[in-house]
């Protein structure tokens, strides 16, 4: 295998900002869908279609920043961080990157399929209130499988492995990398039947990885390649 077929490594600051990025995705999501609309309180589908029509842009913006924008952010700190960690972890790393990419276009996809889908079932309901009913059911369906338990799998897949690749190269000071650890494992653990609660350990639990990622980046030299 030669280097010359690997990405440079980014520069740090790029991978920072992806990573803050990532972390404040996180907590304006969890903020704009509990305590500004109350969507988990929306449990049948005429109710969620009548928060889509009262929220419409606001969700769409929302779903656009937490999925889609989130998902280019992935793959930006995915890359940072296997161009940082392939000389420590080489097959390890390949493997931890490309469930990444594959996380992130399952994000984009279900993000724009969300606003897509919203917007056409708020005009349906405009005429058929049952049809857009069913039309949601079916979306949700869709949009669950690609972002819901299969999203948190992979990406509890790539942060233990990632995680993984630092404590062999010691990249990272050791309460960053039991941290990812602790958070990939609720992650694949939450895709478990009956373990599906371990999701929002998981997204609380990586929000303060993607923090604590973005700091040391920034503090940790990149080892150079030999």
């Amino acid at each position: 295998m030669t280097l010359h077929s690997e990405p440079p490594t980014p520069p740090p600051a790029l991978g920072a900002a992806a990573a803050g990025y990532l972390a404040a995705a996180y907590f304006t999501g969890m903020a704009y869908f509990l305590l500004a609309i109350d969507y988990p309180g929306a449990s049948d589908p005429l109710d969620k279609i009548a928060l889509f029509t009262r929220h419409l842009r606001g969700l769409q913006f929302t779903y656009l920043a937490i999925y889609v924008v989130f998902g280019v952010a992935l793959v930006i700190l995915a890359w940072t961080l296997h161009a940082r960690l392939r000389c420590a972890a080489p097959t390890t790393m390949r493997v931890a990157t490309s469930l990444a990419i594959v996380w992130a276009g399952l994000l984009i996809a279900g993000g724009m399929a969300t606003n897509l889908g919203m917007e056409s079932v708020v005009v349906l309901h405009a005429v058929d209130p049952a049809q857009a009913a069913t039309v949601w059911l079916t979306i949700e369906a869709v949009i669950s499988g690609m972002t819901g338990g299969n999203g948190e799998l992979l990406g509890g897949l790539w942060t233990l492995l990632v995680s993984v690749a630092a404590w062999r190269g010691r990249a990272f000071p050791m309460p960053i990398i039991a941290l990812g650890l602790l958070t990939g494992a609720a992650g694949i653990l939450s895709a478990i039947p009956g373990l599906t609660a371990l999701v929002a350990a998981f997204g609380l639990t990586q929000l303060v990885w993607f923090v604590a990622l973005g700091v040391a980046l920034m503090r940790t030299p990149v080892a150079r390649d030999s």
